[in-house]
């Protein structure tokens, strides 16, 4: 069975070896068990479930929580030549009917679909007279009700055990902590199910966190790393997003907001632009992500203060997917301690549910506030450890300068205890600085011993302690919706000088403004030109195929080109991710750029202009496939390329008459959409059988139109 996946893997998918676990996932699944999956984002846990679904027999039904995540699946499968269709409410009844049709007639290999819609009596008896390969359930921390991706409906799924006796289930995850693999495992009935944990280590990222001082200007900086690429930006509120999405406009920074305030149809335009144009960037709160499969993300940044690790490390995982060298980046503060804690003392939720989410916040402070390696924490609250510093985080790279701070330390509590432990921040540290303002004089606390004696650290550094103080459990934030401080038991042996504290100081030289990335870039810039023709190129033909560039190639992909330089298609068939469909379909045009302007034409992309020539000729492309010895298809692909290009118009291409081109055209254009829909989607809605060529050459006509 092993040798069989592997041939899959490299037939199908371009890569020449599994990692990791993945084989001896494919493996348990396979064979008929039931698997329990935790991998790291970028680890490749779709293939654990594509190529034993590949191999057995039957329909692979993937239950999926978001649509965009579906789409984006079901292109990316259909682009390696597989059959594959996504079940949700977008699509019309004729739509739906012809998936069923589909499905009955055994021509689908996977098959997409939320959880509400798995769940409603009459999809269930209509796939229980199926035969069902296997069941995954994707994303399955949603199952959760601790996980911040809580989804109700997930809960239900457990019932997949009685419904489909003897099918493997197997449930994806990348984001669980003991606790909420224990909870997946009990709700989802697969306490019985084989556990395969690959580990949280994303070692292609550079983890970097900086405390809050001008954070427009500080993300500015950060940016400039990164211009071209496309990244996230997270902010806490909805007003925040628009703002700063607002102000990197008017800095020159090509940005889009995305929150759940947003019009439903605003919000999917922005998604589907960041998904297919390079280089944008996304200024979002968390609700914009999980739906997001883009493999090319080079940065993730935070304007704010995650709630608790898990939600830091899936927010900074949608960076890097593809595995090449990646950015997570945050500025934080005080106030963004105490806006958090504001929102989880108004939440719902018993008094447990909010002492476990301080828990978590206590412990995201904790990250923030390390001196040491920031990769062997963040592995250790997951129960992973890591023996030896990364090497590829701001700790590790520049160590943290600390310092003996007990004693301003022990300045800090006594004024929190001598004002009362009733006030915030600002006035405690306008107390230690000795002002004489109104608030400090209402209060008589110009009078108190502690009053001016701190005048030896700045504002700045004062704000360091007292975070630094929260960090470390020593002091904490009164719920009262004021973020006054208040002493915690912890603090007592310190007060009494007992023990000492060790601070992290805080620099703010322009040499260390927290801003540089340690990562090499990902080309090298003797190869920049290249990448950028490499980079068009794929863009031109995602255009034409409308699908997400991405899909076409992946970055990791087109790096692997430019390493290989590959000259034929045999060599090509040897880049890691160009599968035997893909070859086909797009191995000349890649070869063509790769080979340059003085290069000698290879034998693909002389079939190409050929193909050209004999329907400029007059020949049918039928003909032309026949005298070639070409498939139908490559023909069709060629001519729509030529149409793209411009030496070649669709009436020389295509056969075609003039009221059923109107209606096809009309299918293509009547979308209510920026953007062209696929090929695919328009065969699905049409009610007459068409050559899928056809309509290539069709929609490419009509981007060669709307672009010209």
């Amino acid at each position: 069975m092993r040798e069989q996946a592997l041939q899959q893997l490299r037939d199908v998918f371009g890569y020449g070896e599994f990692r990791g676990q993945q084989a001896d996932i494919i493996d348990q699944v396979a064979c008929g068990g039931d698997a329990l999956v935790l991998m790291p984002t970028g680890g490749g846990k779709s293939l654990c479930y594509q190529v034993p679904g590949l191999l057995r027999q039957g329909l692979t039904v993937v239950v999926s929580p978001l649509i965009a995540l579906m789409d984006d699946q079901v292109a990316t499968l259909n682009e390696l030549g597989l059959r594959a269709a996504a079940l949700n409410s977008t699509l019309s009844e004729d739509a739906q009917r012809e998936i069923a049709r589909q499905m009955r007639a055994g021509e689908l290999e996977f098959l997409y679909l939320a959880p509400e819609r798995l769940l409603k009596p009459r999809t269930i008896a209509f796939l229980q007279s199926l035969q069902i390969a296997l069941i995954a359930i994707d994303e399955a921390h949603c199952v959760s009700q601790w996980g911040h991706d809580f989804r109700p409906e997930y809960l239900q799924l457990g019932q997949l055990a009685e419904q489909f006796p003897g099918v493997p289930r197997m449930a994806l995850t990348a984001t669980a902590d003991e606790r909420t693999r224990a909870e997946m495992a009990q709700r989802l009935k697969l306490e019985q199910a084989a556990c395969f944990i690959s580990g949280f280590d994303r070692p292609n990222i550079f983890y970097r966190i900086v405390p809050k001082d001008k954070p427009r200007q500080q993300l500015q900086a950060f940016l400039r790393e990164h211009r071209g690429n496309a990244g996230i930006v997270y902010c806490l509120s909805r007003r925040k997003v628009e703002d700063t999405a607002a102000w990197l406009c008017d800095q020159g920074w090509p940005a889009l907001p995305y929150h759940a305030g947003l019009p439903a149809e605003l919000r999917a335009n922005h998604q589907k632009r960041f998904l297919n144009e390079e280089g944008l960037i996304m200024v979002a709160t968390i609700a914009f992500g999980m739906g997001i499969d883009k493999s090319n993300v080079r940065f993730v940044a935070h304007l704010d203060l995650p709630k608790s690790v898990e939600a830091y490390y899936q927010e900074t995982g949608r960076a890097g997917r593809d595995g090449l060298p990646a950015d997570a980046w945050m500025a934080y503060g005080l106030q963004d301690v105490l806006m958090l804690n504001q929102i989880m003392a108004g939440s719902e939720g018993d008094e447990r549910h909010k002492r476990i989410e301080r828990h978590k916040l206590d412990a995201m402070l904790a990250l923030c506030e390390l001196t040491s390696c920031r990769r062997q924490t963040l592995l250790g609250y997951f129960g992973e450890t890591l023996p030896e510093p990364c090497g590829n985080c701001d700790n590790c790279l520049e160590p943290v300068d600390t310092w003996d701070g007990s004693e301003a330390a022990r300045m800090a509590l006594s004024t929190i205890y001598r004002s009362g432990q009733r006030y915030g921040v600002g006035h405690l540290i306008d107390i230690l600085l000795g002002r004489d303002n109104e608030k400090v004089r209402n209060a008589g606390h110009q009078h108190l011993s502690t009053w001016g004696i701190g005048k030896g650290l700045g504002e700045n550094e004062w704000r360091s302690v007292f975070r630094q103080l929260i960090a470390r459990a020593l002091v904490e934030i009164d719920l009262d919706g004021y973020g006054s401080l208040r002493l915690a038991e912890s603090c007592r042996a310190l007060l009494r000088g007992e023990e000492s504290l060790q601070l992290r100081r805080d620099v703010s030289k322009p040499s260390s403004s927290g801003t540089r990335s340690s990562n090499k870039p990902v080309i090298a810039e003797a190869d920049r030109e290249l990448w950028e023709a490499l980079r068009a190129r794929r863009k031109q033909l995602a255009d034409a195929h409308g699908v997400p560039p991405y899909v076409i190639f992946p970055d990791s992909t087109l790096v692997d080109m430019l390493r290989q330089r590959p000259t034929t298609l045999q060599d090509m068939s040897l880049v890691s991710g160009v599968g035997s469909h893909k070859l086909e379909r797009y191995g000349a045009d890649f070869l063509q750029v790769l080979g340059g302007e003085g290069a000698q034409a290879d034998n693909e992309t002389r079939d190409a202009h050929e193909a050209l020539a004999l329907v400029l000729a007059g020949m049918t492309a039928e003909q032309a496939a026949a005298q070639l010895g070409q498939p139908l298809r490559k023909v069709y692909g060629q001519l729509a390329q030529g149409i793209s290009t411009g030496n070649l118009t669709l009436e020389q291409a295509i056969d075609i008459g003039p009221a059923q081109l109107e209606r096809i055209q009309d299918h293509f254009l009547n979308h209510d959409s920026d953007e062209l829909p696929g090929v695919r989607t328009v065969a699905r809605e049409l009610d007459e059988p068409i050559e899928e060529g056809v309509l290539h050459c069709i929609r490419a006509a009509l981007v060669q139109e709307i672009s010209g």
